[in-house]
């Protein structure tokens, strides 16, 4: 069997590090009610922005989806197959983001919302189509941006 190289660690890799091991350390003495030493307000604020990260890859996972949707319908003859496997790649994105965070799906109104007005902007600038032949509001609904079908592979 073959040993795994290991190369040297990314900066900030000691960072994340740090920090998970203190989360992991605030969540076990709070299930264990020992809130001593705890700083309450880091660990609110710490929380808070745990879950804007959530809320952040909600919207950037969406964005993706959005911006190959509205490529491959407003040019078609340029579809690509890299813009099928985004859409499918996004999608477990966002999937798994609402699956890890369940609470996120209260906002997902707010999240396509978000998605689609930069969606919107980088579609006009990759496709060269003016902005104004975009709609000003998310045309799609949630079930089209996670179901509707896009062919991966061309037809034999």
């Amino acid at each position: 069997m073959t040993a795994l190289k290991t190369r040297a660690a990314a900066a900030g890799t000691a960072d994340a590090d740090r920090f998970y091991s203190w989360t992991q350390e605030r969540g076990a003495r709070l299930r264990t009610g020992d809130d001593s030493g705890l700083d309450r307000e880091n660990l609110a604020a710490e929380i808070e922005s745990t879950g804007g990260s959530q809320f952040a890859s909600l919207v950037s996972a969406s964005r993706a989806v959005l911006l190959h949707m509205l490529k491959i319908d407003h040019q078609p003859s340029e579809w690509a197959r890299s813009w099928s496997i985004s859409i499918a790649t996004h999608r477990v994105h966002i999937g798994d983001a609402l699956k890890e965070c369940p609470g996120l799906k209260s906002r997902l109104v707010e999240a396509i919302g978000k998605a689609y007005r930069l969606a919107r902007l980088e579609a006009a600038q990759e496709t060269g189509l003016a902005l104004g032949g975009f709609p000003q509001t998310c045309p799609y609904t949630y079930q089209d941006i996670m179901d509707r079908t896009f062919a991966i592979d061309p037809e034999p």
